[in-house]
Formats: C-alpha cells, sequence, structure tokens
C-alpha cells in the first residue's frame, strides 16, 4: 500500500481553499473546507481538464471548462458532463502537516443516468438484427412502433425541423440522451445533388469535450439515420467547437432525464 506523504502546511491552503499538490509523481487537488481536509485527482473526467482552476462551493468543485460537478469528498460525479467519479484519496494532518496517500481507485459514484433502463438495453442489443436499406441505412424491426415513426419522418417533405427529429434517434452512449437536446447540434444545411434529384445534407455538430470518445460513433449514427431519408443523397457531418459546448445548451427534456435541476 502506498505511504503518506507530507504535501503542505496546513497554513498553507485558506480555509475554505484548494491547492495543487504532487504525490509520488501525480497531481492531485487538496482542499480545506469546514477545518477538514480532502484530496482528489485534479482531473475532470469529462475533458481531462483541471479541476483545482475551478470554483469551489462548499463541498463540490465545479471544473472551469464546462461546469461539471464533483464531490471533494469522494471524487463523485455530481453533474454533467462529467458522469464517471475521479478519484479521491486519503488525508491526515499531523502536528500541522498535511499527508496524502493515494488510492489506486476512487470511491465516489459516477451519475447514473435516469433514462437508462432495460428496455433500452434491450432495444440497444436488438440493433444487431436490424436490416438496412437500399443507402446501408439501418432500419429497425418492422413490426416495431419506432419502425413505424420513421418511416412517416423519412416520407415528409424534407427539412431542417425534420432532420432535427430524425436526429433525435441518435442518443449519447454514455447519457442515453439524444444529441438534439443535448445541443449537439448547431446548424443543418442543404444543396442539391449534381443531378438534382436529391439533397446534399450538411451538418454542423459539436461534442461535450474535443476528446469525447463517443465522437466517431455519433458521426456515423447521425450519417445513417439522416440517410434513410428518400429525398438525401448523401450526408456531410462537421465537427466544430465553436462556441463550445456547455450544459446551457441542454434542452429541459434532457435536464429531466438526468435530474438536473
Amino acid at each position: 500500500m502506498p505511504e503518506f506523504i507530507h504535501v503542505a502546511d496546513a497554513s498553507d491552503v485558506p480555509d475554505p481553499g484548494t491547492l495543487l499538490v504532487e504525490v509520488d509523481e501525480e497531481m492531485v487537488a487538496l482542499f480545506h473546507v469546514m477545518g477538514s481536509f480532502y484530496a482528489i485527482d485534479d482531473i475532470c473526467t469529462h475533458d481531462g481538464g483541471p479541476l483545482v482552476d475551478g470554483e469551489l462551493e462548499g463541498y463540490t468543485i465545479i471544473c472551469s471548462r464546462h461546469g461539471a460537478k464533483f464531490d471533494i469528498r469522494t471524487g463523485a460525479a455530481l453533474s454533467m458532463p462529467a458522469i464517471r467519479p475521479t478519484r479521491s484519496h486519503d488525508v491526515k494532518v499531523e502536528d500541522g502537516s498535511v499527508f496524502v496517500r493515494l488510492r489506486e481507485t476512487g470511491s465516489g459514484p459516477g451519475i447514473i443516468p435516469t433514462s437508462y433502463s432495460a428496455a433500452e438495453t434491450t432495444n440497444s442489443n436488438a440493433s444487431s438484427l436490424q436490416s438496412t436499406n437500399e443507402k446501408g441505412a439501418v432500419v429497425p424491426p418492422a413490426d416495431s412502433d419506432k419502425n413505424t415513426e420513421t418511416q412517416s419522418l423519412t416520407s415528409q417533405t424534407l427539412s431542417e425541423d425534420l432532420v432535427r427529429e430524425l436526429l433525435k434517434q441518435v442518443k449519447d452512449p454514455e447519457l442515453f440522451v439524444n444529441i438534439v437536446d443535448l445541443g449537439l447540434i448547431y446548424d443543418v444545411s442543404f444543396n442539391p445533388a449534381p443531378d438534382n434529384s436529391k439533397q446534399l445534407v450538411s451538418i454542423d455538430m459539436t461534442m461535450t469535450s474535443p476528446a469525447c470518445p463517443a465522437g466517431p460513433q455519433l458521426i456515423a449514427d447521425t450519417k445513417r439515420v439522416v440517410n434513410t431519408h428518400e429525398d438525401v443523397a448523401d450526408v456531410e457531418v462537421r465537427i466544430v467547437m465553436e462556441p463550445p459546448w456547455t450544459p446551457d445548451r441542454m434542452t429541459d427534456d434532457a435536464r429531466d432525464q438526468l435530474g438536473i435541476f
């Protein structure tokens, strides 16, 4: 088991206050709140940003990049866009000196999206049995309610509002909330295909962070869903990071699903 390492004098950290320290070559955020000290990895699990630069509110540290919140006592992720905990560590104070011992794993739980259910798991597993249309786009089973809705949408006049409705079928694989309600779709535009018979659709999409691991899947699903429309010749997805995404872009429906009030 790792040993306790002296990282600071208690007087070095105001109450409330934060201090970035190094423990066994790892960067740790040290907090002093209500006379007690706490330590967590100085890493926001949403995009790897530093936590020590964030705003401290009671026992909550708010990442300065996208507003993700973490419990400094356990490392638990308390709000979007973070859903995984950061690692917490052991702290002791002796003779005015603060010592930290690294833990191999954190103890704080991550956020459990309230929209997740066994039914969604079943639908996800069933996707491997879906067929494809003439464009290679996946089509749900013929006897599903979702297929009826999709067929209705794909036969309607192509428009930006219709494309956004189609894109509500694309869900973030970690949050289980569709990309439209998450606020990831910035713009939808159209240009005639070379033969003028169909439309080329361009979609400006952002990610919750530049290094979002779900990015390739979301891009592929976006193209697949929009390509199901009979008047679409092809789909181009352009990833843009300006303006940067923040939780303020989410709809009320998304907030309700994630339990954010």
